[in-house]
């Protein structure tokens, strides 16, 4: 048989039916199972040479083809290939998939994703479409919450704004729909939030937030990074794009930095073609990201993916790690104020039983990542936080989170630094808010630093 350009289009036809069939069967598993493998399966190690059981890490830039017919029916589309890492390769390829199936877990939607170099290049990558020129549509803007991660207010303030000159109309109350809707307008390219946001540990109401979107015509985007969908899957709730710092739980071993990105098929927007709205983050993955070059290494998909099989697993301990430290917490006096969703104190306490609940299961978990304020005297609102928090030992004074390791940060002197005292207020970031990541320690042992470490002002 002449190995032709129709042949290897027939041969891509084959392969996407043969990857749709291996979809169908993974989409029949339990939330655990998905995460443990994905669609890497027996027959796929076998065509790979390998036999590997576990998946492996292809150190390699770029895909050998048999032919110049093999290699215009890959370069231009017509079916699948690993052509260039830049674009495409297995092992990402692995994550990509695990990461698309789990945010759909527990619905019927079809879902893509894309991996990314960090969760920084995941909201660009994923937000970046929505803005591109349009002269039929008014100047454009976007609606977002001001509780978020300080490299993404910097991202959306100084790059977009003060650089590109793209308006961003700040949410300061994103549990208050009303919020939201009065900054929606003709000009407005899409909404974005984070849940739970870092580091104020706030939620909003994700399924009403995203019927304002679509009453406009725009996507909302969720950044469920301290979730996880072991917790949250906002498209379950009309999201139409999630992003995930992988980075941080998923990621939770430390060795990685990657973003993730998931959409669901047939997304609104005002702008772009029908092929990029039909499925969002393989448009991407083909064209914008393909130019932009935030690839993320073959490695990195690996570990991550290591470490995402445990996920569920991981998240359930640590969020009932969580809430025995937020409670014995909010009972310390020398603690003004505990953020944590689990708490029936929290603000929205009903709104997050609606939205977290574990994987699997009909319990309500609240997740690892808490906020609470030092009780301080005086002017100089950050003394006794200083001293408790240099008083730390077990916990790791760093700015991560999401680790198997307990971590503590001053967001206001390192993530939220830059953004300035205008920008912290809008983030309801205080000199006295400490941001803490709980870990698979002992709960016990967790305290009992704490204890140590507040005893000293």
């Amino acid at each position: 048989m002449t190995k032709d350009l129709q042949y290897w289009i027939r041969e891509g036809q084959k392969m996407t039916a043969d990857r749709q069939r291996r979809i169908r069967r993974t989409r029949d598993w339990k939330f655990d199972t998905i995460a443990v493998h994905g669609l890497y399966d027996a027959s796929t190690a076998h065509k790979s040479h390998s036999g590997s059981v576990m998946e492996p890490v292809y150190l390699s830039t770029a895909q050998a083809y048999e032919n110049s017919a093999e290699m215009e029916a890959g370069l231009s589309y017509q079916m699948p290939t690993w052509c260039y890492t830049r674009i495409a390769n297995p092992s990402i390829y692995f994550l990509e998939e695990t990461i698309a199936l789990l945010e759909g877990y527990g619905t019927d939607l079809e879902t893509s994703g894309l991996a990314t170099s960090s969760g920084m290049s995941a909201i660009r990558t994923a937000t970046d479409p929505f803005l591109m020129k349009d002269d039929s549509l008014p100047p454009p803007n976007f609606v977002a919450s001001a509780k978020i991660y300080g490299g993404a207010f910097q991202q959306f303030r100084e790059r977009r704004f003060r650089e590109q000159g793209i308006e961003v109309r700040w949410v300061t109350a994103p549990s208050e729909i009303e919020s939201w809707a009065e900054k929606i307008d003709a000009g407005t390219r899409f909404l974005y939030g984070e849940f739970p946001s870092n580091p104020s540990v706030d939620i909003f109401d994700i399924e009403s937030v995203s019927d304002l979107a679509h009453s406009a015509g725009v996507p909302l985007i969720v950044d469920a990074t301290c979730a996880s969908p072991a917790l949250t899957r906002p498209l379950a709730f009309g999201a139409d794009i999630v992003i995930q710092s992988a980075t941080k739980l998923i990621a939770t071993s430390g060795t990685t930095i990657a973003g993730l990105i998931v959409s669901r098929k047939g997304i609104p927007s005002k702008v772009g073609t029908d092929e990029m709205k039909a499925d969002f983050a393989t448009w991407v993955k083909l064209w914008p990201f393909r130019d932009n070059g935030p690839a993320l290494h073959p490695m990195g998909a690996i570990l991550i993916l290591n470490d995402m099989r445990t996920l569920r697993l991981r998240i359930k301990t640590m969020s009932e790690s969580a809430l025995k430290v937020a409670r014995w917490l909010e009972e310390y006096p020398e603690v003004d104020r505990v953020h944590y969703p689990g708490l029936s104190s929290y603000h929205a306490h009903d709104l997050a039983r609606k939205y977290m609940q574990l994987a699997d299961t009909d319990e309500n978990q609240f997740g690892y990542l808490m906020a609470f304020e030092v009780r301080e005297q005086g002017a100089n609102q950050s003394v006794n936080t200083r001293k408790f928090y240099d008083a730390l030992e077990m916990i790791w004074r760093a700015t991560d989170l999401g680790r198997v390791k307990s971590v503590a940060t001053l967001n206001a002197i390192s993530t939220h630094q830059q953004q300035g005292e205008e920008g912290r207020k809008l983030a309801s970031v205080k000199p006295n808010t400490v941001r803490l990541s709980i870990g698979l320690e002992d709960p016990a042992d967790i305290i009992a630093d704490l204890e140590r470490a507040l005893k000293i002002i």
